[in-house]
């Protein structure tokens, strides 16, 4: 269970809310709108859905084409060509796009961005491991777990692991006590996208598993003897 210490509104208000930021591989949404649409047409990639039928073609409501950020975090933008927004938040690069696009609008424009592929994974002692596509952008510790379907009995809560890579493709691993009230203080508490997150198994569980491995082993050697004892009774008759 968790400790009992208790954290002060003060002490948890320090930390200002967490807003991911977008890295290379990133696939973003990028809309423009405006009052004038016209204007707006240039800036917005869409690719039409072509619906087949036995007498005709139907093209239905346009789908958003992503943009793929490079290792260099930039993106191809319409009209305005390469622009970088590795680095930057959903909010600092939707004020960077309207700044770069007043001068193409009477007033100014709305812009979106969103980050489709924000996802973590949970794997080892929790009850659903899997990857997990997180649609708000924003997902802490717990919530992950959670999604997962929180850890197994045999799950070891104050040495789960975290293994992050960031923009510079650099890889860190570190330990996580879930034990400790302070957790939600720590940097590493809100998962970045694509966090991979570990839960080992308690020695309960590794001993079991190596009681069941000798188990096997055992009981795959006693069916190989008898096997050669069989054959080398049938040899003598």
């Amino acid at each position: 269970m968790m400790d009992s210490e208790s954290l002060t509104i003060e002490e948890t208000d320090k930390a200002n809310l967490y807003d991911a930021r977008i890295m290379p591989k990133d696939l973003l949404t990028i809309t423009v709108s405006s009052t004038e649409p016209e204007a707006a047409i240039p800036f917005n990639l869409t690719i039409p859905t072509i619906q087949s039928t036995q007498t005709r073609s139907l093209t239905s409501q346009p789908v958003l084409q992503t943009y793929l950020v490079d290792n260099s975090g930039d993106v191809e933008f319409p009209v305005l060509g390469r622009i970088h927004l590795g680095g930057l938040t959903k909010s600092e690069a939707e004020k960077y796009i309207v700044d770069k696009l007043k001068g193409s609008f009477k007033e100014t424009p709305i812009v979106n961005v969103r980050l489709v592929n924000y996802k973590v994974s949970v794997l080892g002692e929790v009850n659903r491991p899997g990857t997990f596509t997180v649609a708000n952008e924003k997902i802490n510790l717990f919530e992950a777990l959670a999604l997962a379907g929180d850890m197994s009995v045999y799950g070891k809560r104050d040495n789960v692991k975290l293994l992050r890579e960031d923009n510079k493709g650099r890889k860190e691993i570190v330990t996580l006590d879930l034990n400790k009230s302070d957790i939600i203080n720590s940097p590493y508490f809100y998962l970045q996208q694509n966090d991979v997150i570990y839960v080992e198994p308690n020695k309960a569980k590794s001993k079991n598993a190596d009681i069941g491995q000798s188990t096997t082993l055992l009981l795959s050697g006693t069916s190989i003897l008898i096997s050669l004892a069989s054959l080398i009774v049938n040899i003598v008759r």
